[in-house]
């Protein structure tokens, strides 16, 4: 297969570290399909930065898909009802308004919140299937729970509809070692978030991406 398949994990704000991963590590180039796991925003300061290169590499013709996460779903929250901006601040949220140089989300540029409402829930190709933290192993439809999606993870699955697949996640930080220590180890659920944004905390501070094919690990 020629296609390179990667994944992201958890940007948070930071841009400088994602363009060097995309253009320095991974070499991006047109025919790569690359799936971004969510959590764009929030915490970092660069999150106005992180949205317009991805918009940006879309218009261009990258093949880049985008998931959605629970910051990008509190922010939705907070733009859609006043009453949910306190939760929306307390997780980061004011280093997002600052990045946008704007006091209230209702000054935000629409296209921005057209870009956050078209982000997917999550993505099946071939065997794999993407999503921002997991999925509701015990309802008959895991595909159904949206909650699920962006806010719990699990570590290992039963349902029938994902036993057999591979499941690339984010959301929950873990340090880089134990990352590396999931893949090199052939587990079925990987945790690709190594906080990024926490580059303050021994063993994270890493934006991690793999290639699916040749499970390679990149780091930045």
């Amino acid at each position: 297969m020629n296609i390179r398949l990667f994944s992201i994990g958890d940007i948070h704000g930071c841009f400088n570290t994602f363009q060097t991963l995309l253009e320095q590590k991974i070499h991006i180039k047109e025919g790569d399909k690359i799936i971004l796991l969510g959590d764009y925003i929030d915490r970092g300061i660069q999150s106005k930065e992180v949205i317009d290169y991805i918009i940006d590499l879309q218009a261009k013709g990258f093949d880049i898909v985008t998931l959605l996460g629970n910051h990008e779903a509190m922010l939705l929250d907070a733009y859609n009802n006043e009453e949910q901006s306190s939760k929306w601040i307390q997780n980061g949220g004011s280093e997002t308004l600052k990045s946008f140089d704007i006091t209230t989300l209702k000054d935000i540029e629409p296209k921005y919140i057209e870009f956050f409402k078209g982000l997917s829930n999550y993505f099946a190709f071939e065997e794999y299937l993407f999503v921002h933290a997991g999925f509701n192993d015990s309802d008959i439809n895991p595909f159904a729970d949206k909650y699920s999606m962006i806010w719990l993870c699990k570590q290992t699955y039963d349902n029938p509809l994902l036993m057999n697949k591979i499941i690339i996640h984010g959301h929950r930080p873990i340090r880089v070692d134990v990352c590396k220590e999931i893949v090199q180890s052939n587990k079925k659920v990987i945790n690709l978030d190594t906080g990024c944004v926490y580059s303050n905390m021994f063993g994270y501070g890493t934006l991690t991406a793999i290639e699916l094919n040749t499970r390679s690990l990149y780091f930045a």
